[in-house]
């Protein structure tokens, strides 16, 4: 079973990632299926596209995009599944869709994909919690390093590119490598900044 031009996949647990534990329970924190908060962005590879080779096997952990497994009402209420639903638990993920592979259990870009970890915000006088367009590089790849930018860098990005994550238990911000418009140089006692809701998901 191939595609030629898709990745074909299945959830790693569950589509929706809405179960917290509080102590020794567990919580259900959303049940609504159209917030895409709480659906799950990590799958297992069943197959690899037909059309081109990758470092991506069969098997591996990869971080994809919400829609895939997200679902839907339509006009007359009934529950749909995302247009990638394939059948039995499987779904179609473009390559654009697919954003982190793990390999040696350490996650890797997935062409010019990229993550950035915000800053907190250490301004008093205002109500943001993380610094505006400024954060950490991550998870890097070699277009970025191409330029000198690696992990661990303080970089600034484009407005509205703080796509959210949630990566082994971090709150991480998902774009592109033409996103990192600048690297600081001069480098602060930045203080990552993570959200209760990220550090619940591991």
């Amino acid at each position: 079973m191939k595609s030629v031009f898709n990745f074909i996949v299945k959830p790693y647990n569950k589509r929706y990632d809405n179960e917290i534990k509080v102590g020794n329970k567990s919580l259900i924190v959303n049940t609504k299926i159209d917030d895409f908060v709480n659906i799950s962005r990590k799958a297992i590879v069943v197959s690899t596209p037909l059309a081109y080779k990758t470092f991506i096997n069969v098997g591996d952990e990869i971080i994809v995009h919400h829609n895939i497994f997200r679902r839907w009402y339509d006009i007359k209420g009934n529950e749909r599944n995302s247009a990638k639903y394939f059948k039995d638990n499987l779904y179609f993920a473009q390559p654009d869709q697919v954003f982190l592979y793990k390999k040696d259990n350490k996650w890797k870009s997935f062409n010019d994909s990229c993550f950035v970890q915000p800053i907190k915000n250490n301004d008093k006088f205002s109500t943001d919690k993380t610094k505006k367009l400024i954060g950490i590089l991550k998870i890097g790849n070699s277009s970025l390093e191409a330029l000198g930018i690696n992990p661990g860098d303080t970089v600034g990005f484009r407005p509205k590119r703080e796509w959210e994550f949630a990566i082994d238990g971090e709150l991480l911000y998902c774009m592109k490598s033409n996103d990192i418009v600048i690297k600081y140089e001069h480098k602060e006692d930045q203080i990552k900044y993570n959200s209760s809701w990220a550090s619940s998901r591991r």
